[in-house]
């Protein structure tokens, strides 16, 4: 890494930028939830709400535990991931704190209005610990690319090896040129990253975010797997809550439409993709013949599984203090590497 650092350069730019003006998080945060609430008002009536209703008291606790179990494991793998890709730009420490802020990004997502997410909540929480914020939300922003190339690679292969004309080429297309473009990024990552300093200022800031990941395109391929398997993991808890439901649905049909739909709802849009999932699943779904009801209904029932399994953060949530930024300058890169190399065990300025 060069001596000049361009996440430490965003750090000192954002510390004596002038604030930004003030928005209406609750305002934003009502409109996605009315938004949300709306389409899923429309689909259950469409669908109709008492036949709706007596399905999903169908669902068998024993199957809906198991798949909020399993999705809480697929969370811990992707804390995990994040843990792996903070690595890449010096910021290491031990799993257990990963998997807290990855938790409290979790509930916050779900939960806290406003633009500052999850994603930004667990960023923050990192970077104080490290005095290092722009390093933190390169990290964040890693994960959450390489978790969204991962969803476009699973859905174009399942496309090209399951379809066989069950969904319209308007649906697969697209599908399938996501996942080549998303391969071909990866292909060509390190001639991207040195076309850096030709991009103009406002493009070049938020590219210097991956940079450092841009560069080493070979450390992506652990959490591209672990992106894989959280995908597939994703697919085997909604086909569990299906077979809860009584639904006869081929787990090869689960396969091939619910990446997709799963792409749909990261849009954010609504609160926690509430509206989106459920139309998309009503729309593929009903393209592989399964019925408007039994396609909400499975939607439904896995947003309350997500959420339930969401709710686990609020213990770290609760329990985990937010540092204070510190007052003190950050050191050079050479230096930190310098003062690392004398003292190997140390992962960062410790909560107080």
């Amino acid at each position: 890494m060069a001596a000049t650092d361009p996440l430490e350069f965003s750090e000192r730019e954002d510390a004596t930028a002038p604030p930004a003006a003030a928005g209406h998080p609750y305002l934003g945060f009502a409109i996605r939830a009315a938004a949300g609430v709306a389409v899923i008002g429309f689909l259950i009536r469409k669908a109709g709400g008492r036949t709706i209703v007596s399905l999903l008291m169908r669902e068998r606790p024993a199957y809906f535990a198991a798949a909020t179990a399993l999705f809480i494991a697929g969370q811990t793998m992707s804390a995990y991931r994040w843990q792996l890709l903070a690595a890449i730009v010096g910021l290491r420490g031990r799993f257990r704190r990963f998997l807290a802020y990855y938790f409290i990004g979790v509930f916050t997502n779900l939960f806290l209005p406003g633009l500052v997410g999850g994603d930004a909540a667990r960023a923050i929480y990192l970077g104080r610990e490290h005095d290092r914020i722009g390093h933190a939300v390169a990290s964040t922003v890693a994960d959450r690319m390489v978790g969204l190339i991962a969803l476009f690679w699973l859905a174009a292969t399942a496309v090209w090896a399951l379809n066989g004309g069950i969904l319209p080429a308007s649906v697969t297309r697209p599908v399938m040129l996501l996942g080549l473009a998303g391969f071909a990024a990866y292909l060509v990552a390190p001639l991207i990253a040195r076309a850096e300093h030709l991009m103009p200022h406002r493009l070049a800031r938020p590219m210097g975010l991956v940079t450092p990941y841009l560069h080493r395109p070979a450390a992506l391929i652990v959490p591209l797997v672990l992106s894989l398997l959280l995908q597939i993991s994703l697919v085997i808890g909604q086909y569990i809550l299906a077979l809860g439901l009584g639904l006869s649905i081929p787990l090869y049909i689960m396969v091939l439409c619910l990446p997709i739909a799963n792409a749909f709802a990261s849009i954010p849009v609504t609160i926690g993709g509430l509206g989106l999932r459920e139309g998309a699943f009503t729309v593929l779904f009903g393209m592989a013949g399964v019925s408007r009801v039994d396609a909400v209904a499975l939607g439904l029932l896995w947003f309350a599984s997500a959420s339930l399994g969401g709710l686990a953060g609020i213990i770290p949530f609760l329990i985990t203090p937010v540092l204070r930024p510190s007052r003190t300058p950050a050191k050079p890169v050479a230096d930190r590497a310098n003062s690392g190399a004398a003292n190997p065990g140390a992962s960062g300025r410790r909560a107080p």
